[in-house]
């Protein structure tokens, strides 16, 4: 259910962009879909593993300058990303050639979440304005829609939906992004790939000032105390699919610069 929300919110988003353009506009509206894998830093310090299967899809606006004024494009991005960590939460102890081999148990936590990128891309053109190549950076604002966890040595105590609560869970955040990419031009359609890092800067949890005693909650919460610091953190690629509402290509590409005129003045010397 919370899915097919997140999807109609995306596709809202989309059909009112597309009714703010118009065909002569410098925009572009592209559709992004891949995967990655996501971690969180927390602090204390935790034993943690990288979790594959950070999901990510979702809309992307841009809008490109008409004068070459500033490089590239701005715009934002509206998208739907599975996040999570998995936590060491227990341990069985090897001693072999007489060294301590921890063997971990995981407790492993997935988070669905709306992420709003505002987004600004340097790029350049290549092979006649047919190849575009990118950097971008972003400021991050998310949202938590649900989440569910699961144990790897009990799948009984886990599989199960993670309830949020106020007094624990943050549900709003936000961070940092960065990437690059590219993308082929056919006519108004641009297909490419883009990879991108996702940088938490708010916490998942709250810290243990504001919630320490984790007494009252169940088998959703494997933490003796709550973390003071739990940002997460992605790291994605995808594949972008986008169409450019202007059919004769952007202005910008119509624009050329003027050469540096050279000092032609001559300095004549003489002798006394």
């Amino acid at each position: 259910m919370e899915l097919k929300r997140s999807i109609f919110a995306i596709f809202t988003a989309a059909a009112m962009l597309v009714g703010i353009s118009t065909a002569s506009a410098q925009h572009t509206l592209s559709a992004v879909g891949g995967t990655g894998i996501s971690t969180a830093r927390f602090y204390p310090a935790e034993e943690t593993r990288i979790l594959w299967g950070a999901h990510d899809f979702g809309l992307s606006w841009r809008y490109y300058s008409p004068t070459p004024r500033f490089v590239g494009a701005m715009g934002v991005d509206l998208e739907y990303i599975r996040r999570g960590f998995s936590l060491g939460y227990t341990y069985t102890v090897d001693i072999v050639d007489d060294k301590e081999i921890r063997n971990y148990k995981y407790y492993s936590r997935r988070v669905n979440s709306l992420m709003l990128p505002l987004v600004w891309q340097p790029h350049f053109y290549m092979a006649r304005n047919h190849i575009r190549v990118y950097l971008e950076a972003a400021v991050v604002f998310s949202y938590n829609i649900s989440s569910t966890y699961v144990y790897d040595d009990d799948p009984i105590k886990g599989g199960s939906t993670y309830e949020f609560k106020s007094v624990r869970d943050n549900r709003f955040g936000y961070g940092l992004a960065g990437g690059a990419g590219f993308s082929l031009l056919f006519g108004q359609v641009e297909i490419g790939v883009r990879a991108r890092y996702w940088f938490g800067y708010s916490d998942l949890l709250k810290n243990r000032n504001k919630y320490y005693d984790y007494t009252t909650d169940g088998d959703e919460n494997p933490f003796y105390y709550s973390p003071l610091r739990s940002p997460i953190d992605n790291i994605t690629v995808c594949i972008t699919l986008g169409w450019r509402f202007n059919k004769r290509g952007f202005e910008s590409w119509n624009i050329r610069r003027e050469k540096r005129q050279r000092s032609r003045e001559v300095f004549k010397y003489s002798l006394d």
